[in-house]
C-alpha cells in the first residue's frame, strides 16, 4: 500500500504547492484512489509534480461537504470522467463558517461546488457503505465524546437562519489491505475519539493505522482551557496501538502539544510526503 499526500497546509520536501485544504492519493493491491481533492486544482499540478497520473484513478472519496476538500474535484473531473466519487448525500447542504462580527462577510459559504452532485461519476450516498473487500466507509451514529471546540463556529444553512453543524456529512474511509487496517478522514469534525470508539464498535478491533486532520487549528492563540482539552485528546489517543498521521486542520500549534504526549506513535504529514508503512 502507497499513501501520499497530494495537499495540505505546509510546505514539504518534493516541490509541491501547499494550500489550507487536504488531498491524499492512495494505491492498493486492487485500486489507486483519492481521499479529497484539496482546495483547488493545485493538487493535480502536485499530482504532476510528483509523477503521479491521476487518470489511472478509479475511486474518490470526499471526506465531507466542505470547499477546501473538494475544490480539485470539477477539475479532476476533466481529466478522468470515470472514477465513481463516494460522498454523503448530506455534503451537498450548504455549510457556512462564522467568521465574526468585525468580518467583511460574517457568514461565509465553505460548501463545495454543487456542480460535483450533477456529475454522472457521483453516488450520493446515505450513512454506511462497503464498496468492496478493500474500501468501506463508516458513519458516526453518536458520539462518545464532545465535540472538538474549534467547529463552534461551524454552521449549516436552513432557510433563511443557520444551525450549528452536526456534521452528519463526513464520514470515514476504512482500508483493508496488505494486513493492515487504516482509517482514513478528511478533518474529523465529529471528533477523532468519538471515530475510533465508532471503528471498534463496527469491527471489534483497533486500527492500524489512522491518518487525519484532528480539527484543533486556531488562528489566535489557545486559551488554557483549549490546551487542556489538546492534552486530553492526546492522551486518549495515547491508549490505543495505533501509529497516527496528522496534518491540516491540526494545525503545527496543536501538534507539537500532541508530540510532546504521543511521541513516536504521532507524525505530521507535509504537502508531497508519503506515509512509510
Amino acid at each position: 500500500m502507497k499513501i501520499i499526500n497530494l495537499i495540505e497546509n505546509t510546505e514539504g520536501e518534493n516541490m509541491c504547492k501547499s494550500a489550507h485544504g487536504l488531498s491524499f492519493y492512495i494505491e492498493t493491491e486492487k485500486h489507486k484512489l483519492l481521499l479529497d481533492l484539496g482546495p483547488s486544482e493545485e493538487t493535480i499540478q502536485n499530482a504532476n509534480t510528483l509523477g503521479i497520473d491521476l487518470s489511472m484513478v478509479d475511486t474518490v472519496i470526499l471526506s465531507h461537504g466542505h470547499y477546501d476538500h473538494s475544490g480539485g474535484i470539477i477539475p479532476f473531473s476533466k481529466i478522468n470522467d470515470k472514477a465513481l466519487i463516494y460522498m454523503q448525500k448530506s455534503a451537498m447542504d450548504d455549510y457556512y463558517a462564522d467568521d465574526g462580527v468585525g468580518a467583511p462577510e460574517r457568514y461565509r459559504y465553505i460548501g463545495i461546488d454543487k456542480a460535483i452532485g450533477d456529475l454522472p461519476q457521483t453516488r450520493l450516498i446515505s450513512g454506511d457503505m462497503k464498496i468492496d473487500d478493500e474500501l468501506e466507509v463508516f458513519t458516526i451514529k453518536a458520539r462518545s465524546h464532545k465535540l472538538p471546540f474549534t467547529n463552534k463556529r461551524l454552521l449549516i444553512k436552513k432557510g433563511n437562519g443557520f444551525q450549528s453543524d452536526d456534521f452528519c456529512h463526513e464520514h470515514f474511509l476504512v482500508i483493508h489491505s496488505d494486513g493492515k487496517l487504516v482509517i482514513m478522514s478528511g478533518c474529523a469534525h465529529n471528533g477523532i475519539l468519538s471515530i475510533l470508539d465508532e471503528y471498534v464498535s463496527i469491527f471489534g478491533k483497533v486500527p492500524d493505522m489512522v491518518i487525519s486532520g484532528f480539527h484543533l487549528m486556531k488562528k489566535t492563540d489557545y486559551r488554557d482551557n483549549e490546551i487542556r482539552e489538546i492534552k486530553e485528546i492526546a492522551e486518549e489517543l495515547k491508549k490505543f496501538p495505533t501509529r497516527f498521521f496528522t496534518c491540516h486542520c491540526t494545525g503545527v500549534a496543536a501538534f507539537d502539544i500532541m508530540k510532546e504526549i504521543l511521541g513516536d506513535s504521532l507524525e505530521y504529514v507535509h504537502s508531497g510526503e508519503e506515509i512509510r508503512i
